[in-house]
């Protein structure tokens, strides 16, 4: 019963900010025809659609607010104008009581409040829509965030994320732009993760790997993890003081060095992303914040890494590659390197691919440096990759998202910031530093002991190797003829008997390779090889 009230509020907010306007069906249901129509009661609206989904989300609750934020990281997908919308949606969820708070962290640390911190604040520092955070004092002295998840969260989650399953499955089964969009894949990443931000142990460790990452550089700080006070649905922090990095009067007022500042969060970007291999993959403005201790050599400071990132080794290289390429607008490159990393199908036309990206690019690398924005570059060859069946991918959407974040950023604080000109030399650093011997013998010392482990297996995999080889030597003949015979066969002549010929070599070629296998994973393998055998035997007796 409750689904059932919930799916009609659901369909009451769709009708009355009429976001069915939105849809354009084709061979639609009755059902869903009807459903249209009833929608077209409501009256008409004058604000554009962006706004209308937006304020929609809002109205459905936090976990709508949440999905609402995941769709934003995906312009790969949805309209500009809809992104621009859902980038303002904000986590506006009143507090839960302090003495649920209270009780969840004793609970979950297995001992008073009072023995566990020197002093705990009753009221909330900050409240979203997953979790809510609390300051305290521990008994060394140490400032600290507490950080617990909403109770009874789970349950409202999963009935939400099967309504949400449940529209999108109409949505791309009734609608012109369902198969493209995708509405059930995304749905899905989007239950991923969000039970992963559920999962506060993970949100911990991501904070100690990136604090490791930047243990000797001056560039980003990430709070300390007190992990002898955590557990999955309570997390605590150091806790930071530090200036809003959208505060540019208050950033001024402390002699900021907002030129530095913007070129070293393009830097601290570049080196999560090909260094570490490990990017903050959520540095929207509420989560990063500037430190006032040296104004002449400023630090990022940055909070909540539930959500990161990683690329593949090939996927480094290659992005690395293209954008290089795409700055030197060397197209042919940028479609070749497509191509070569698989990220487009291998029979994708090298001249009809180039043509499609020089289209897209030329455009925007005509405008003065410093107006060409980095982010959007490189999303509109990914859109333009994707006319030629590029699947989404998901470490490729999280990087676009995170570097409109930091270009966005950078340009707030330092409006002439030439991304580009920061860029470009650290990427031809990197891509030549990659094959540098040091980084090469680097490569084999950490590989060695995988290699050693293996190398006495060599000799006998060789020579197994030669045996099967001689074994099906002995049936070249057989095959042979069972070529000549489905020629013979291709032209009408003795179809019984070739295609007896046909089965009888197939199958005594699948049991003796069969036969020659030794695999416990294979329990049937015997029983298989005899069957296989005697059907070839039986069809060459019969031929």
């Amino acid at each position: 019963m409750a689904k059932f009230l919930r799916l009609l509020k659901i369909l009451h907010t769709v009708g009355r900010y009429r976001l069915d306007e939105l849809v354009h069906t084709s061979n639609s249901p009755r059902t869903l025809k009807l459903l249209l129509l009833i929608f077209k009661l409501y009256p008409r609206t004058k604000e554009n659609r962006g706004k209308r989904i937006r304020h929609a989300f809002e109205e459905l609750g936090p976990i709508f607010v949440k999905f609402g934020q995941l769709l934003s990281t995906r312009p790969d997908l949805i309209a500009d104008d809809i992104v621009d919308e859902l980038d303002h949606l904000q986590d506006n969820v009143a507090p839960f009581c302090s003495e649920l708070f209270v009780e969840i962290v004793e609970r979950e640390l297995k001992d008073s409040v009072e023995n566990l911190f020197k002093e705990f604040d009753k009221k909330p520092l900050a409240s979203a829509s997953v979790a809510q955070v609390h300051t305290a004092v521990l008994h060394s002295g140490e400032d600290v965030v507490i950080k617990v998840i909403r109770p009874g969260l789970e349950p409202i989650i999963e009935k939400d994320t099967q309504l949400l399953r449940f529209i999108a499955q109409l949505v791309e089964k009734f609608t012109r732009e369902g198969k493209r969009l995708r509405p059930v894949e995304v749905v899905d990443n989007y239950r991923e993760t969000i039970f992963d931000e559920l999962d506060l142990a993970r949100e911990g460790a991501n904070a100690s790997q990136l604090k490791r990452n930047f243990e000797h550089s001056k560039m980003l700080y990430i709070p300390e993890v007190h992990w002898d006070h955590s557990t999955r649905n309570v997390l605590v922090l150091e806790r930071i003081y530090g200036l809003q990095v959208t505060d540019v009067e208050q950033l001024k007022a402390h002699n900021i060095d907002l030129k530095l500042l913007a070129e070293r969060g393009v830097e601290v970007f570049f080196t999560q992303v090909f260094e570490h291999n490990f990017f903050h993959a959520d540095m929207h403005p509420g989560n990063v914040f500037i430190s006032k201790e040296n104004p002449q050599d400023p630090c990022y400071m940055a909070v909540d890494m539930a959500i990161v990132g990683t690329l593949t080794r090939e996927d480094q290289y290659y992005l690395a590659r293209n954008l290089l390429a795409m700055f030197r607008r060397d197209y042919r490159q940028v479609a070749e390197l497509h191509v070569l990393s698989g990220w487009v199908p291998r029979d994708t036309s090298i001249a009809g691919f180039e043509s499609a990206i020089r289209a897209v690019c030329e455009p925007i690398f005509e405008k003065p440096l410093i107006e060409i924005s980095f982010g959007e570059a490189l999303i509109s060859l990914f859109k333009t990759a994707q006319r030629y069946q590029m699947p989404v991918q998901p470490q490729l959407v999280l990087l676009q998202k995170t570097l409109l974040n930091i270009e966005g950023l950078g340009r707030q604080l330092y409006p002439e910031l030439d991304l580009w000109d920061t860029a470009h030399p650290y990427l031809e650093r990197w891509v030549r530093d990659r094959f540098h011997p040091k980084t090469l013998w680097g490569d084999f010392k950490y590989h060695a002991p995988e290699w050693m482990e293996k190398f006495p297996q060599v000799p006998h995999l060789i020579f197994d190797t030669l045996s099967e080889v001689k074994q099906l030597a002995k049936i070249a003949p057989e095959l042979k003829e069972a070529s000549k015979a489905l020629k013979q066969a291709q032209s009408g002549r003795r179809p019984q008997k070739n295609l007896l010929n046909l089965i009888g070599v197939c199958s005594l070629a699948g049991g003796v390779f069969l036969a020659l296998q030794n695999s416990s994973e294979l329990v049937n393998l015997p029983i298989a090889s005899l069957l296989l055998l005697g059907a070839g035997i039986l069809a060459l007796i019969l031929k």
